[in-house]
C-alpha cells in the first residue's frame, strides 16, 4: 500500500535522507522547508508524486496549509514525520533567554503544532501514525545543550501522553531517539560557544568535541531513514527507539543509572507516605 507522507525539514540532514527513501519507495511525500527551492530537484526526480510546501513549524496556519496540501492533492496524510530542529550549544548561564525560546518554540512547540494539525484528519480517518524526531538529548541530559535538551525532554513527555490518546482512534506515535550522524546538525545548523573558563571541562569541552566530531559521527543518514521507513511500512509496534550504537550505549548507562539511585532512596522516598492505619 502506497502511503502519503509529510516529512518537515525535508531540505536537508535526516529529513533530506528520509525524503529521499520514502519517495524511492514509491510512496507520496509533502515535503517542506523553510525555503521550499531547495526542494526543487525533488519535484525534478519524482514529479507528481512529491509536493512541496514552505514551512515554518511554528506557524500555525502554516502548519494547517502543509496537512491540507496533503489532503488536497493526495487524499489524506498517512504519515506525519516532525523531523525539523536544531541545537545550539553554550552553558545555562551565557545561553540568552531568546535562544531558549527560538530553541524551544522550534524543538517543542513546533512538534506540538504539527501534531495538532494533523490529529483532526487521522481522528475522521481513525488511522494514521505520528513519528517524533526526539533525540538521545532527549533521554539523557547533554552538556551545553540545556536549551536543547528541554526541548526534546518535552517531546518524550508529550509524546508519551498522545500515544496513550491516539490509541483510542487508531493512530499509531513512534519517538525516534538518533545519536550521532553525519548530518549538518553539527555543523553549520548549530552555533558553538565555549564560554566561560567556568565551564570550560563540560560546555567548552562540548563546543570543541562537536567542531572535531562534524563528519566523523558513526550514524549514516540513510540508514537512519531505512528504519524510519521499515517501522512504518512493516507496522512494527514500536513506541520508541534510539538509533545508532552510540545512543544505545549512552541511553543504556544512563537509564541503569537511575534505577540504581532509585533503589538506594527507596526508604526515603517511601517514608513521605501517611502511616499506616
Amino acid at each position: 500500500m502506497n502511503r502519503t507522507w509529510l516529512v518537515t525539514g525535508s531540505s536537508r540532514g535526516f529529513g533530506r535522507a528520509l525524503a529521499e527513501a520514502i519517495l524511492a519507495g514509491g510512496d507520496r511525500l509533502v515535503a517542506t522547508a523553510r525555503n521550499p527551492e531547495d526542494l526543487a530537484d525533488l519535484v525534478d526526480r519524482y514529479g507528481d508524486q512529491v509536493r512541496t510546501a514552505p514551512l515554518d513549524v511554528t506557524d500555525a496556519a502554516a502548519a494547517d496549509r502543509a496537512v491540507q496540501l496533503a489532503v488536497t492533492e493526495f487524499g489524506g496524510l498517512d504519515v506525519l514525520v516532525n523531523n525539523a530542529g536544531y541545537g545550539d550549544v553554550g552553558s545555562v548561564e551565557d545561553t540568552d533567554l531568546a535562544s531558549f525560546r527560538r530553541q524551544i518554540e522550534t524543538n517543542l512547540f513546533g512538534t506540538i503544532i504539527m501534531t495538532k494539525a494533523a490529529i483532526p484528519h487521522m481522528r475522521e480517518r481513525r488511522a494514521g501514525h505520528i513519528i517524533q524526531f526526539s533525540s538521545v538529548g532527549g533521554r539523557v541530559g547533554a552538556p551545553g545543550r540545556a536549551a536543547y535538551s528541554a526541548a526534546k525532554w518535552g517531546v518524550e513527555g508529550f509524546s508519551e501522553v498522545l500515544a496513550k490518546e491516539m490509541a483510542l482512534i487508531g493512530v499509531k506515535v513512534t519517538i525516534i531517539e538518533p545519536g550521532g550522524f553525519r548530518t549538518d546538525f553539527a555543523g553549520s545548523s548549530t552555533q558553538l560557544n565555549e564560554g566561560r573558563p567556568e565551564y570550560d571541562a563540560v560546555v567548552g569541552a562540548a563546543a570543541r568535541m562537536q567542531r572535531d566530531y562534524n563528519g566523523k559521527q558513526p550514524g549514516d543518514p540513510r540508514k537512519g531513514a531505512e528504519v524510519v521507513v521499515k517501522i512504518v511500512r512493516d507496522d512494527l509496534p514500536i513506541f520508541r527507539i534510539a538509533l545508532g550504537s552510540d545512543a544505545l550505549g549512552a541511553i543504556e548507562r544512563t537509564d541503569r543509572a537511575r534505577l540504581e539511585e532509585l533503589d538506594r532512596w527507596r526508604a526515603l522516598s517511601q517514608s513521605t507516605d501517611y502511616a499506616a492505619g
